[in-house]
């Protein structure tokens, strides 16, 4: 009679960090700036116009100028973070350096840093650091109610 061994290997989920959900999970963020490792300075004209929502099952929606596109991404650690590969739109936007920038270096960001309320972003070997801000939440709608009947 054969045995045959089974082994189990738990791996964290994706937004998870050892167990726990990601602070990352469930927040939206719009750009504020890119800081290159060369100090290249890039600022969007409109910051609306590239934004993240990390969702809590590990899936990523992106806006990149006019195209918008979905990945993965995932925190096994505190302050750790990786990006799956990126299915993205390929509308032709405007010319603009943070469209080529952005979506080429996606699957380079290594780590992150949540710090005054704003996200960092940081990519491998000092390539620069993403300074995103959470977006602003939409207004609550009032309903207001009729005048009472006399």
């Amino acid at each position: 009679m054969r045995f045959i061994r089974l082994l189990l290997v738990m791996v964290p989920a994706a937004g998870t960090i050892c167990g726990q959900t990601s602070p990352l999970a469930g927040t939206s963020w719009r750009l504020v700036q890119f800081q290159g490792g060369d100090d290249t300075k890039l600022v969007p004209a409109d910051k609306n116009r590239y934004t993240l929502m990390f969702n809590a099952n590990g899936r990523v929606a992106v806006r990149i100028d006019c195209n918008r596109g979905n990945g993965t991404w995932k925190s096994i650690e505190p302050g750790k973070l990786e990006f799956g590969p990126m299915a993205l739109t390929m509308a032709a936007c405007p010319p603009a350096p943070l469209n080529d920038n952005l979506a080429k270096q996606w699957t380079y960001v290594r780590s992150y840093v949540m710090k005054n309320g704003n996200l960092f972003l940081s990519l491998m070997a000092d390539g620069g650091i993403y300074e995103f801000e959470p977006m602003p939440r939409p207004p609550k709608k009032t309903t207001k109610k009729p005048p009472a009947a006399k």
